[in-house]
């Protein structure tokens, strides 16, 4: 199983590089269009694939450092390093953003006359298609290998196209005599970056805290109390190795069951909690009851 994992977290590279690649020509292309046509939302957008692209780098960072194996100064392995590198790329994107949002606040107050060429338009909707079809792809490959990391990427892909359609109305708008939409558009992207930069930091923050999800080791409890033997469950805890799941748990028995008996109860525990919730490792402690 622990060779599969280290598998995943390979393929999972793979999300990261396309989407490392699509980030690099369309942060360009939007530069470079939004200089040329004067467009203050397209270069903020240019700048918001700038940050991903520093996010995308981050995570193959994580899934490359990850794939190491336990040594001397980490027994329990590398896991934690991409939850790490996301960590990191937070704060880099939340810097871009304020500035992003700086920029295009001044352009609004300062007063923009001319609207931008029709061309920044239609490359907002040329970048969205392309962004789309990255999502399509990174969240089947998520899915597939059941990486937080790659589906978390997919949205931001997703994220992007709907942020590059937006400018693109906005741009459209400042067509009919209305300039300052445009650099409006630009205050909502720096926005977006903000909120994105601070939705990563929570996720993350909460996977190096030991934060876990409420409802699933609930579902942990239920299916641990369905097998034949286990008369109770004092304790459960559970965290995040990177993508991997740890369950630590304490079940009650019969006291008058001998050890073997005892020990094959908990090897049930931990093979259906393995198999049924996809669970890495499981911790199982017994206590007569």
């Amino acid at each position: 199983m622990e060779q599969q994992k280290y598998a995943d977290l390979k393929l999972g590279e793979r999300g990261a590089i396309i989407s490392i690649l699509a980030y690099l020509c369309l942060s360009a292309l939007k530069l470079m269009i939004g200089y040329t046509a004067n467009s203050e939302a397209l270069k903020a957008d240019g700048l918001n694939n700038a940050t991903d692209i520093v996010a995308s780098i981050a995570v193959l960072i994580g899934l490359r450092l990850s794939q190491k194996p336990p040594d001397q100064d980490h027994p329990y392995g590398h896991w934690k390093a991409e939850t790490v590198a996301s960590l990191v790329a937070s704060f880099i994107m939340m810097a871009v953003g304020l500035q992003v949002l700086y920029g295009a606040v001044m352009s609004v107050f300062e007063g923009k006359q001319e609207s931008p060429d029709l061309l920044s338009a239609w490359t907002g909707i040329f970048c969205a298609a392309i962004m789309y079809f990255v999502y399509r792809y990174n969240k089947k490959l998520g899915e597939k290998i059941k990486s937080q990391a790659v589906i978390a990427a997919a949205k931001d892909n997703l994220s992007d196209a709907w942020v590059s359609i937006g400018i693109a109305i906005g741009i459209i708008g400042s067509q009919f005599s209305l300039p300052w939409l445009d650099p409006l558009a630009a205050v909502v992207v720096g926005f977006l970056i903000c909120k994105t930069a601070l939705d990563i930091f929570r996720e993350a923050s909460h996977h190096l805290t030991d934060g876990f999800d409420e409802q699933e080791i609930q579902a942990f409890k239920e299916t641990t109390l369905s097998l034949y033997g286990v008369k109770g469950v004092k304790e459960i805890k559970a965290r995040n190795y990177g993508n991997n799941t740890v369950v630590d748990i304490v079940i009650l028995v019969n006291s008058n069951l001998d050890i073997r008996d005892a020990h094959d109860i908990s090897t049930k525990v931990e093979n259906i909690l393995m198999n049924k919730h996809d669970v890495y490792n499981v911790h199982v402690h017994v206590e007569p009851n």
